[in-house]
């Protein structure tokens, strides 16, 4: 690594200082002026008629300069004491500029007034209006994209360029999360603006680095028994991880919200008796307007695949689907990309889907949409389907889940395949 300051100082920067010349040299100069102390070490007049003391060093092969303050704030010795820890900072191939900034940013979170300390005020204010599951969401995605670059800088040195170089790295992996990622960051720097942290907010620039949402449809779905069917062999046959294939199957045989089987405990979960069911939190649900949890009957089919998970994960304790690294889940994406990437059912069916083909068909085989609307936990638009939540209409979903298990049970096994991609799987 290159590093050093002035390793070549001339006769004149070799030679020190006295604090008359010093005084003479500030009374007399002209802006722009230099005089050595050597070392690297200078004062110079400045373009407003300010004496400052700075410092001239090389690092990584490039030539930088260090401010130290302006005389007589900073005197003689005060300036030849910080250029001995200049000089240190670079022999340890330490930028000094850069480390100041750090030590800076540590007293500031000290203090209160970085980012990452508005944000969690911000976070706690939200959590009193947000579901639990939305909040965690929130904070994850806080944590992951943005903490790691605006957490520890002060709020009211953020620039729009720092915010949109967040955003630009996001939206290279999901325009859609980096999006609302950005409502947060704004809604933070509200927060900012009402403490008198700042005036602006440099959110709002980077609005438009957030892609224009394409005009489409409805998520993409599959609503046949034979594309289904074709779809779980696909799955059967494809390198995935345990996790995935088991929250796959759940999502599949329940129709449920990719982010409830994502996050679905094993407490949640009724396994033998003669009404299994998942019972989900009303917290955990999209829907916050409900007095009871929601209520997913169990198949036969599910059932079975779900108590020998239990047994091969060897738990009865704790969350169905663990990440990698233990604690934390599986992530919503891993699901997404196992059937956007290694399905390839781009645009033709996604996790989602799943409550798109119950929809369909189990009103096509007769049973009500106030029925199928309660198992889906969808929000009620009339007065009728309002009155039926109270009472769940367990009877009529239990027939329904147990034939939904059934026929996809049935469809997996079938002879008949339908192209999902222009050409016919075996």
């Amino acid at each position: 690594m290159d590093v050093g300051i002035e390793s070549k100082p001339s006769a004149r920067a070799a030679r020190k200082l006295t604090d008359m010349q010093l005084k003479a040299f500030v009374a007399t100069a002209a802006p722009g002026k230099k005089m050595a102390d050597g070392s690297g070490l200078y004062i110079t007049i400045t373009n407003a008629g300010n004496p400052t003391w700075r410092v001239n060093y090389r690092i990584a092969g490039k030539q930088k300069v260090y401010s130290i303050g302006l005389y007589p704030d900073v005197t003689l010795e005060g300036a030849r004491a910080e250029l001995q820890e200049v000089r240190a900072l670079v022999k340890e191939g330490k930028d000094p500029v850069t480390a100041r900034r750090l030590t800076k940013a540590d007293n500031l979170a000290a203090s209160g007034s970085t980012f990452a300390t508005l944000a969690d005020d911000w976070l706690g204010r939200q959590k009193r209006e947000w579901s639990e599951v939305h909040y965690t969401k929130s904070r994850r995605a806080l944590e992951r994209d943005v903490l790691p670059y605006l957490g520890k800088l002060p709020v009211a040195e953020i620039t729009p360029a720092m915010v949109a170089g967040v955003v630009e790295r996001i939206a290279k992996r999901t325009g859609d999360t980096a999006g609302k990622i950005l409502q947060h960051v704004g809604s933070i720097f509200r927060l900012a603006q009402a403490r008198g942290l700042r005036l602006d907010n440099p959110a709002t620039p980077a609005r438009e680095l957030i892609p224009k949402k394409k005009l489409k449809g409805r998520m993409p779905a599959l609503v046949e028994f034979v594309q289904l069917g074709d779809v779980l062999r696909r799955a059967n046959m494809a390198r995935l991880s345990p996790t995935v294939r088991v929250a796959h199957r759940l999502i599949a045989f329940t129709a449920a919200r990719i982010s409830n089987a994502v996050e679905a405990e094993w407490k949640e979960f009724t396994l033998d008796g003669e009404s299994p069911q998942w019972l989900i939190p009303r917290t955990k649900m999209k829907a916050q307007d409900r007095h009871h949890d929601h209520r997913i009957l169990l198949s036969p089919q599910i059932v079975a695949e779900l108590k020998a998970w239990q047994t091969m994960s060897g738990t009865k304790k704790g969350y169905l689907f663990p990440g990698a690294a233990g604690g934390n889940t599986i992530t919503r994406e891993s699901i997404e990309k196992a059937y956007r990437v290694t399905l390839q059912l781009d645009r033709k069916h996604t996790p989602h889907g799943w409550r798109s083909a119950l929809s369909t068909l189990a009103r096509d085989a007769g049973f009500s949409r106030d029925v199928v609307e309660l198992a889906l936990d969808h929000i009620h638009d009339t007065d009728v389907a309002l009155a039926y939540d109270r009472g769940e209409r367990l009877v009529e979903r239990r027939r329904m889940m147990d034939w939904w298990g059934a026929e996809l049970y049935r469809a997996e096994r079938g002879a008949d395949v339908v192209p999902i991609m222009g050409k016919t799987a075996a």
